[in-house]
């Protein structure tokens, strides 16, 4: 079962596991502190950065 989905926040990705940081951080998302990122949605990070939503949920979910 993924344990990530394109719904949650980064906030909550971040608080179910630090490790998601430094794929987040490959993926351009440099301000992971920041209010505004911490509300985005995978979906919408995924969608900002240039990557498609599956991409980075397989990366987050193999870890």
């Amino acid at each position: 079962m993924a344990k990530f989905t394109k719904e949650m926040t980064i906030g909550e990705v971040l608080q179910l596991d630090a490790n998601a940081a430094p794929v987040l951080m490959e993926i351009g998302m440099h301000c992971l502190g920041c209010p505004s990122s911490q509300g985005e949605s995978l979906e919408d990070a995924a969608m900002v950065h240039g990557i498609a939503v599956e991409e980075l949920l397989e990366k987050l979910n193999a870890l």
